[in-house]
């Protein structure tokens, strides 16, 4: 009998210490906490539904005019390529070259603003007292669409080249100068902390301690505006900027389609060959190769389909060898 107790004893003491490590057990009220509901979750979703919904019905939409858009579209494209005025194309590509002249000035003219200000701008290089009023002018330049500004410099500079130039630095101004002090102020400090325990001044620290580490990142960001401003260009001409774009609202209004069609060509190839021109520089400047971004493309791609051919072999090695 004594036995028999000892035995029990036993068992309620280690059943007591299993409960004990376990913790205490939770009470019927205290269980996992219920999901929660996500009413202002749905509340948000059905918000927005309302708001595109409305805004669909806002707009005036002529659905007979969607059924009859392809049968336009299709007998627009021939009117304009079914042949173009290939007559035009020494007219057409003088005035896409201007408005890549227009593009180019204006670039650089921002470019030679918004980079000071975007050293100015950079945290940890200026007090706040002068950073945050350079960042308030680059966010309202980049608030207002070069167009506008196009609009309200008209009857100041006149319709000409030279407004839509002024345009597009300002525009520059205002992103070159954001992503500027960005990339500022994600450089390695300790090229910075170097120079200033050597005693560097302000614009030492900049030149020695900042402007190394993020010229790759700068000088891309030129480049990738330039292309940006090449097609802000095309479009200011629409409102009397001249270049491309005022001769194409020109043959549109007169509906000379096959001149129009000429136009599309021109400004379609020598964006593109821009974009082509300005990518192969980005990329020696970042990766130190020259090479066009459709021979990366391609490389990749090819990269690509020979990993994917070559993993089965792959795994069917890995399973010999086991």
């Amino acid at each position: 009998m004594t036995a028999v107790t000892t035995r029990a004893s036993l068992r309620r003491g280690q059943a007591q210490g299993t409960a004990a490590a376990q913790g205490p057990s939770p009470s019927p009220g205290t269980g996992r906490p219920r999901k929660p509901l996500g009413i202002l979750r749905k509340a948000i979703w059905v918000l927005i539904t309302l708001i595109v919904l409305a805004a669909f019905w806002s707009v005036d939409i002529s659905w007979d005019a969607l059924a009859t858009f392809p049968q336009k579209l299709v007998h627009y494209l021939g009117l304009m390529f079914l042949p173009p005025a290939w007559a035009k194309f020494p007219d057409a590509l003088g005035a896409t070259m201007l408005s890549v002249a227009m593009a180019w000035f204006g670039t650089v003219l921002g470019i030679v603003i918004s980079f000071p200000l975007s050293l100015l701008a950079a945290r940890g290089l200026m007090p706040a007292v002068v950073r945050w009023p350079l960042r308030g002018v680059f966010a309202i330049l980049r608030a207002v669409p070069e167009v506008v500004i196009a609009v309200l410099m008209l009857s100041v500079t006149g319709l000409t080249a030279f407004t839509g130039a002024l345009a597009i630095a300002l525009g520059s101004i205002g992103t070159l100068g954001k992503w500027g002090y960005e990339s500022f102020e994600s450089v390695d400090r300790g090229a910075i902390e170097a120079a200033t325990a050597a005693g560097a001044s302000k614009v030492q620290i900049m030149r020695w301690g900042v402007w190394p580490n993020a010229k790759p990142d700068v000088l891309a960001f030129w480049l990738y505006r330039f292309e940006i401003s090449v097609r802000a260009s095309a479009i200011l001409g629409l409102i009397g900027a001249g270049g491309i774009g005022k001769m194409l609202i020109d043959n549109i209004q007169f509906r000379v389609w096959d001149v129009v069609g000429m136009l599309m060509i021109v400004v379609v190839v020598v964006t593109m060959l821009i974009d082509q021109i300005s990518g192969t520089v980005r990329a020696r400047i970042i990766t130190g190769r020259w090479e066009l971004p459709v021979v990366s493309a391609l490389r990749r791609r090819s990269a690509r389909r020979a990993r994917a051919l070559a993993s089965p072999t792959v795994r069917e090695d890995e399973g010999s060898l086991r």
